[in-house]
């Protein structure tokens, strides 16, 4: 059976010479490859190598730096090398800049025309009209089956509640779907890429929602961007919520605690 590394080299018509596994796969294979005509790329395994090609794709075309597809099939996908290293560092302005234009590309509704994961925890990403409806659905209620009782029944107190809390129809842009730190690739002070998306259309907030769940964005990355709109403050935690129940049900342990503390942030 023939290896990432050797699928790879293969989809681009050479001959692997040496294969280097990357940190930062914990959802999939990630591998630096050299082929014996000097060649450099970066191979992924995963379990949807042509949606992830396709994210990529919108990400470039909204004029926002992402490493390009080299190849891609089924089972891999084989990616441009990108210079820098992973972390913001000193690159928030940069970050900021980039996050707005990618939030201009706009699309018909929200969600996504294919459905995603992180890992085998599923994204779903049915197009519908209604943003509260879609975050309700898509991104609170389907957690609920894989938790306990007491904290399934919060997350559906706080669904039906949320055409109260979040706009019926804010723009639905181009969303990242994974913006942290460890996803952005960075020279000095510059962006080089974003990578890694999970992406989909929806209200802007989220990612920056995101991007705060871990790191810590500051004057520099909101000068770039835009000052935040009324209320962001209210929305982020029902924002940041998506990614904490992820990573409760991918990793469990302390995520419970920033669960609960985003739901009570809530009061529900």
């Amino acid at each position: 059976m023939t290896t990432l590394a050797e699928r790879a080299a293969a989809l681009l018509g050479g001959t692997l010479a040496q294969a280097e596994p990357l940190s930062g796969g914990d959802l999939s294979q990630v591998i630096r490859i050299t082929l014996r005509d000097g060649r450099i790329a970066i191979a992924k395994g995963g379990k949807a190598p042509r949606t992830e090609a396709a994210m990529l794709a919108a990400i470039t075309a909204a004029g926002v730096p992402a490493p390009e597809v080299l190849a891609v099939s089924d089972t891999a996908l084989v990616l441009q090398s990108l210079p820098g290293g992973s972390g913001v560092g000193g690159a928030w302005a940069s970050l900021g800049g980039a996050l707005h234009h990618l939030h201009q590309a706009v699309g018909p509704r929200y969600g996504w025309d294919a459905d995603y994961g992180f890992g085998p925890v599923a994204i779903e990403n049915a197009w519908d009209d209604d943003w509260p409806s879609f975050w309700a659905n898509h991104r609170v209620l389907v957690h609920a089956p894989h938790l306990p009782a007491a904290l399934a029944r919060r997350l559906e107190t706080l669904a039906r509640d949320l055409p109260n809390r979040l706009p019926a129809h804010p723009t639905p842009s181009l969303l990242h779907g994974d913006l942290w730190g460890g996803n952005v690739v960075r020279t000095g002070t510059q962006v080089t890429g974003l990578i890694d998306p999970a992406c989909y259309y929806g209200h802007g907030e989220v990612d920056i929602a995101m991007l705060g769940l871990f790191d810590k964005p500051g004057a520099a990355f909101s000068d770039a961007y835009g000052a935040p709109p009324p209320g962001e403050s209210a929305r982020r935690g029902i924002y940041q919520l998506w990614p904490a129940l992820i990573h409760l049900r991918l990793f469990g342990g302390a995520y419970f605690g920033i669960v609960n503390n985003l739901l009570d942030a809530t009061g529900v």
